[in-house]
Formats: structure tokens, sequence, C-alpha cells
């Protein structure tokens, strides 16, 4: 896997405080993405341990609230061999960071176990392991600057954990829109 950046107190992808992954390689190809670099499975540079080392270190400050992972697609079957074992391993050594995945899928595509195009043998793992989904593809006809933490209307920001529980799709009290920029 290669990545195109981390992202290291960023406040824009996510509650709190965080370390943000930029994953390389995605096949959705959005009109009007904001890292269209990053559709290339090749852009950036390799994944690598001390790049891991460096981001769990990242999330032991107190003030450092988890990590967010996005791209490029996370999501894609060739990125989540590293994905798994980066989250596995965070959640072994820093317990309190919590996971934000932005994915172009959604939820009901990768809990499917016959789409083979996003679903692996990691990805019920990895959504086991996440607090926070960002779901859908970005629309440029549905964009507004109004909501939180997502680009386009059709995009849920889901609470991983309850969904699970409940067995549907349970919305984050984070998919509201920002009432700070009224």
């Amino acid at each position: 896997m290669n990545y195109g950046q981390v992202y290291y107190n960023d406040v824009a992808n996510g509650i709190g405080c965080r370390t943000a992954l930029f994953v390389s390689g995605c096949t959705h190809h959005c009109k009007g993405c904001f890292n269209e670099m990053t559709w290339d499975f090749n852009y950036g540079v390799p994944y690598t341990k001390e790049v891991e080392d460096d981001i769990v270190e990242s999330l032991k400050p107190e003030y450092i609230a988890g990590l967010t992972i996005l791209g490029g697609e996370p999501m894609e079957v060739v990125n989540q061999k590293e994905i798994k074992p980066l989250i596995e391993r965070i959640k072994r050594e820093v317990p309190k960071a919590t996971i934000w995945i932005y994915s172009g899928y959604l939820w009901e595509e990768l809990t499917d176990p016959d789409n083979k195009r996003c679903h692996s043998e990691d990805t019920d793992a990895i959504l086991s392991m996440t607090d926070v989904l960002v779901d859908g593809e970005f629309m440029l006809d549905k964009k507004n600057l109004m909501l939180r933490f997502r680009g386009s209307e059709n995009q849920r920001v889901i609470d991983v954990k309850a969904t699970l529980e409940k067995g549907e799709v349970v919305l984050s009290k984070y998919n509201d829109k920002d009432t700070s920029r009224l």
C-alpha cells in the first residue's frame, strides 16, 4: 500500500485532534474529488513499519482523539490488507484512540460478502474495530458545505458500534449540519 500524506494534529477529519492517514488508490473516481491525485495506487510513498510506528506513537498523547483513515479509498481490498493490522495494533497499544474511516463504498456494499469489489476476509474485522464510518461516494451535484465531516448530502456519518449491535445503519450524532457557519 502507498500513502500520500500523514497529517498529525488534524482537526478537520473527525472529532478532536487526530492523526489522518491518506492512503493511495481509489476506483471510484468521483467527479469533483478533493484528492484526485490519490486515485493512483502508486501515488505517494510506500507504507512501511516505520510509518506505522510513527502513526501509533502520534496517537499516544492524551490530546489526540484517534486516527482517521481516508484517501484514496481505504476500503479497496488491496488496502484492507494493511489497514487491518494497523487498526489491530492501535487497539492493542492505544485503546483510547477512536478510528474513523472515510469510504466511497456504502455500508451495505462493505457488509455484503458477495461484493468482491470491497468485501474481503479483512472487511468485517476492520469494521468491528471502527468507531465511525463516513460512507458514500462524493457527488458534486449534492455538494453541501454546511455538512459536518462529509462533502455531499448522500454521504452518511455512521456510528459503527451501534449499527453492528442493532443490525441496521445507525447514524452518528455527527451526521448533522455545521451550524457554526450560519
